[in-house]
């Protein structure tokens, strides 16, 4: 059976505001564990995706603050406590303080991290 914690993912990446652990787990699922320490509209990382979007479903949980996500003509907001399932094509706005569980279909993920990467090196 995989698993994966935290401590134990195999992946981390960190930007100003933000850190993540992630581990590809069997059946084609990524976890990610992520933690906020600034408010952010992440809304520009997805330029370049169709429709400038991200691209990728997930299927989470908020271990405390609050997350929201732009689906189109909606914002939906998940404060801790709660789990949640969000579409393909939505940017997220993330609030310091949050620390959320993710799980995603890897290869959409990994697709659309490849173009949230090259924005965010193109920002430093």
């Amino acid at each position: 059976m995989p698993k994966a914690s935290k401590a134990t993912a195999s992946e981390s990446a960190e930007a100003p505001g933000f850190e993540g652990h992630y581990e590809n787990l069997e059946g084609g699922y990524t976890v990610g564990f992520e933690t906020y320490t600034e408010d952010a509209d992440m809304a520009p990382l997805f330029k370049g995706l169709p429709d400038d979007r991200c691209q990728a479903p997930h299927w989470g949980y908020v271990v405390k603050g609050r997350v929201a996500y732009n689906v189109g003509d909606r914002e939906e907001v998940i404060d801790a406590g709660e789990a949640y399932y969000v579409p393909p094509g939505h940017t997220p706005k993330i609030f310091a303080g949050t620390e959320l569980i993710e799980f995603s279909p890897t290869d959409e993920f990994s697709r659309t991290m490849e173009q949230v990467t090259k924005n965010l090196e193109a920002t430093t």
